[in-house]
């Protein structure tokens, strides 16, 4: 029900959506899934459901995160600076991004190439989860710098402690190394989604990245486990020993 739903409110919204994704004059096809550029339609969330990430998570501008992710962000954080495996500090380098801000890093000016070609790496605005306040861009400091970012950000060991550890606090990687939504990927990009549908705030999240999940899984992911409730069985029949044979008197018939 909540994903038919999801899908009605893409379909109406999708005229004003479409308007948006003009940078030189022209529209952009969008794909009878809603997608513009292989990237799904997303709404902005409302500026009083955001607050600050912790203080020096931060990489350059201020990064904003809806409120319900910051228990779990904070959890992540901790755990990696206990762990010397990370050998690193991680970072935020980009997080809640409104649909105007994202219309300027799409637009911007100088920009090489057309929409299509821009949209390899970054999303249309109004199409990019950041707008949703759940997703962050990790980085590492100290930087290792490498030209090539994706090979770069998957070579570090704390790119490999998030593989291994990220779910445990509700974060699951949305663009994986060739996902079906061929979406570039991203090892640096998580979504908060939850660690169980019950967690604060978890509901809403998996609401709006419904169609996401549904047909482009992250990897790695979390479960959207369903609790199932076992009622009341009959006991089994007891097995009965077979009866013994009567024995018959002679001369009886």
């Amino acid at each position: 029900m909540l994903v038919r739903l999801f899908l009605a409110t893409v379909l109406v919204a999708a005229p004003a959506i479409a308007a948006a994704q003009v940078c030189d004059g022209n529209g952009v096809a969008r794909s009878a899934d809603g997608r513009i550029l292989g990237h799904l339609p997303y709404g902005d969330v409302a500026e009083g459901d955001l607050i600050d990430a912790p203080e020096g998570f931060s990489v350059g501008q201020r990064c904003m995160i809806r409120r319900e992710v910051l228990p779990d962000l904070m959890h992540l954080l901790d755990a990696a600076r206990g762990d010397p495996a990370v050998m690193g500090q991680l970072r935020g380098l980009s997080c809640h991004r409104s649909i105007g801000r994202q219309s300027a890093v799409f637009c911007r000016e100088g920009s090489k190439g057309d929409a299509a070609d821009r949209a390899i790496s970054v999303a249309p605005p109004g199409h990019s989860e950041h707008t949703t306040g759940y997703a962050i861009d990790f980085a590492v400091r100290p930087s290792p710098n490498c030209p090539d970012a994706e090979t770069c950000m998957a070579a570090t060991p704390a790119y490999r402690w998030l593989l291994a550890n990220a779910t445990r606090f509700g974060f699951e990687q949305s663009f994986p190394i060739s996902n079906r939504q061929t979406v570039k990927w991203e090892p640096w990009h998580w979504r908060w989604v939850g660690t169980t549908r019950t967690a604060p705030g978890a509901a809403r999240a998996r609401f709006v990245f419904a169609r996401a999940r549904s047909a482009f899984p992250a990897n790695p992911g979390i479960a959207d486990l369903i609790a199932i409730t076992v009622g009341s069985q009959p006991a089994p029949p007891v097995p009965m020993p077979p009866a013994k044979p009567t024995k018959r008197k002679a001369g009886r018939r």
